[in-house]
């Protein structure tokens, strides 16, 4: 496990498997009082409204609980969007500043079948890690198991703003018709985009295999006005070997900054493939 700016390459290389918009759920907080648990797992960054306040007192974008009086410490179990291998974590207290915890962990486990329940073994994937106010913690995860739920505890109370646990998903192709159409790059069938040549305007590469339509022009993939000579280009890795008899180019939202055109080229790696 390490901490720290540095070691943040997983949030680039992988998506959030607890993002609310991919079916990400908190099913559960110990205690929510200032602020509900969903709000921790919505994909915007958190904001501060000043003067803002509801019946409990100051609106606080993320998951808050009370004083803890007594022992003990809250945590909080979320169902990721998919079933996956973790990389590593973004445990952000942004704008909590005197009510953030002084530290938090996670625990994973899989169970896709039912959620987990009194009887359910916790796999711890990060120990207790110090936390900052007002900060974004970012933790690798070194572990190769495949997980569906984690469970954030915070020593002993306070706020966090966002919670996003980035990871590669893993599909049970075995359990798959064969025969059937699959969409091979969806996230959701365990597609993911490795790299890009470029990005811009708060797009991202791992927009592209999102389930459904784009949003707006910032939920697609978007490269800077090339003045040179060259093109743009992204690669995906299909979530299985597959035959390819259709595909799909979305340009939803993109008037004046679409592309001219496109080609697509395929390639079949083995595992001792490198380049």
């Amino acid at each position: 496990m390490n901490t720290g700016k540095n070691n943040h390459g997983f949030a680039h290389s992988f998506i959030n498997l607890a993002q609310a918009r991919l079916g990400a759920r908190a099913l559960y907080a110990s205690d929510d009082f200032f602020a509900p648990c969903e709000r921790m797992l919505q994909a915007s960054e958190a904001v501060f409204i000043p003067g803002k306040y509801d019946s409990n007192g100051k609106w606080m974008d993320g998951w808050e609980s009370r004083r803890k009086r007594g022992p003990g410490h809250d945590f909080c179990v979320v169902r990721l969007a998919f079933a996956g291998v973790l990389h590593g974590v973004d445990i952000d207290t942004s704008h909590f500043i005197g009510n953030h915890p002084p530290s938090a962990s996670l625990e994973a486990c899989y169970s896709p079948k039912a959620d987990p329940d009194d009887s359910t073994d916790w796999i711890e994937v990060l120990p207790a890690t110090a936390l900052q106010a007002d900060s974004h913690h970012l933790c690798t995860v070194d572990d190769n198991s495949v997980y569906s739920h984690v469970r954030l505890n915070i020593y002993p109370d306070g706020g966090i703003a966002r919670l996003r646990v980035y990871g590669q998903v893993v599909c049970d192709w075995s359990k798959r018709d064969a025969e059937a159409p699959s969409d091979l790059a969806a996230v959701a069938n365990g597609g993911r985009a490795l790299a890009c040549s470029q990005a811009g305007f708060g797009s991202s590469m791992h927009n592209l295999n999102l389930p459904g339509r784009g949003v707006d022009m910032g939920d697609g993939w978007e490269t800077p006005r090339r003045r040179g000579p060259g093109h743009d280009w992204v690669i995906l890795e299909l979530g299985c070997v597959g035959k390819l008899t259709h595909l799909e180019i979305d340009t939803a939202h993109y008037k004046g900054n679409y592309p001219d055109r496109v080609s697509v080229q395929a390639a079949h790696l083995s595992d001792d493939d490198t380049d």
